[in-house]
């Protein structure tokens, strides 16, 4: 059995209609990316962030008051997926130099703690790590894990049997674990990522992350202009711009309105619309191609009769495939946990906007050119 066999619905008479509602979904997208900005993640912003899952839900408010006590500056506290998810951002790269006595004090206090009155002895140390030397082997085994279940980023210098030195790593994300578990024993947590990322490298991704969807988009104009004809290559262009923007729009839209709902603009994003792009032209290209193929055969139907025909003809595999697809993204949404749940996102919109634009941007393009250049397209 086939699905929507022998339709007959005149697509191209109702582009008006549907250029309405992508000018208005555009409009909308850039009045508030204009007003909003693009909220970047710390893929693109450089900075340090860290995403911690406790058992039981706990009160945002609390986090923000200990964080803040910690001297780190402006920390951006918030909730990740759910009310036992948190997400910590700051823009800071290392420590504070003022911050850096306090965690040394509360690393020595916790060695304190195992041994007292241990002879230790600093051999190395910088502002982003500092190694202690223990009297044995043995010592230093023990007080590497207890450090590390502290919430410390510790290591035994070198693997040997010999080994005395463990060294403990200065970061921003491994004060804020150690002060949290402190003050919310009562609450475990597991750290579900931790990222550090220089503004240089945030800078170069971001530069990167543009040019390869604009690269894209150039090698599939050529390509299309030499397997059909330019026009239909700047149509099938044009309606993955208005895909990518669209989408877009949609990520800035929607930020901040759901809770817990994390639609930052990250690398994970980006591949998402590389992924969209791919999708999308695969769609248009096989529409040109049934729409080539009509004009081939009916030389004497006009054109906007023959993208008609050729819509209809594809409109069971286009659907078909479009909800295999997305039967897939649902499940990455609801499954994939917070970390996927931007990618899943992007591609739910984008193969929407993709399918839709096949039909009423790409082909309605040719149609618009055709008729206002007054030039028959053959083949």
């Amino acid at each position: 059995m086939r699905l929507f066999d022998n339709l007959k619905i005149d697509f191209m008479s109702m582009r008006n209609t549907f250029y309405i509602v992508s000018a208005t979904i555009l409009l909308l997208g850039f009045i508030t990316i204009f007003i909003k900005g693009v909220e970047f993640g710390i893929d693109f912003k450089g900075g340090s962030e860290i995403a911690l899952q406790f058992e039981k839900p706990v009160d945002i408010e609390k986090i923000r008051f200990e964080v803040d006590k910690l001297g780190l500056g402006n920390v951006e506290v918030k909730t990740f997926g759910g009310s036992t998810g948190i997400l910590l951002r700051t823009e800071l790269q290392e420590l504070p130099k003022q911050v850096i006595p306090k965690v040394r004090t509360r690393i020595e206090s916790i060695i304190s703690n195992v041994y007292p009155g241990i002879v230790k002895k600093v051999i190395d140390s910088s502002s982003t790590s500092i190694t202690y030397s223990f009297p044995d082997p043995s010592t230093a085994t023990v007080l590497n894990n207890k450090l590390f279940q502290a919430g410390f980023n510790s290591a035994k210098v070198t693997e040997e049997a010999t080994n005395t030195a463990v060294s403990v790593r200065l970061g921003i994300a491994d004060l804020i674990k150690d002060n949290l578990s402190e003050k919310f024993k009562d609450n475990t947590f597991t750290v579900l990522k931790e990222d550090r990322v220089g503004p240089k490298v945030g800078k170069e991704l971001k530069r990167d992350a543009v040019l390869s969807v604009l690269l894209s988009l150039v090698v599939i104009l050529i390509y299309l202009g030499f397997r059909f004809k330019f026009t239909f290559a700047f149509g099938a262009v044009i309606a993955l711009f208005h895909d990518v923007l669209i989408t877009l729009g949609i990520f800035t839209v929607l930020y901040g309105v759901i809770p817990g709902f994390n639609l930052e603009i990250s690398v994970s994003v980006v591949a998402a619309f590389l992924t969209l792009v791919g999708y999308s032209i695969n769609d248009t290209v096989i529409v040109f191609d049934r729409v080539r193929e009509q004009m081939k055969i009916h030389k004497t139907l006009s054109v906007e009769e023959n993208m008609n025909h050729a819509i209809n003809k594809t409109m069971s595999r286009t659907i078909i495939t479009v909800f295999t697809v997305l039967l897939t993204i649902i499940a990455l949404l609801l499954f994939g946990g917070e970390v996927l749940r931007g990618f899943a996102f992007a591609l739910f919109i984008g193969m929407i906007t993709g399918t839709y634009s096949s039909v009423f941007i790409a082909s309605a393009f040719v149609l618009e050119y055709a008729n206002r250049a007054h030039k028959k397209i053959e083949f």
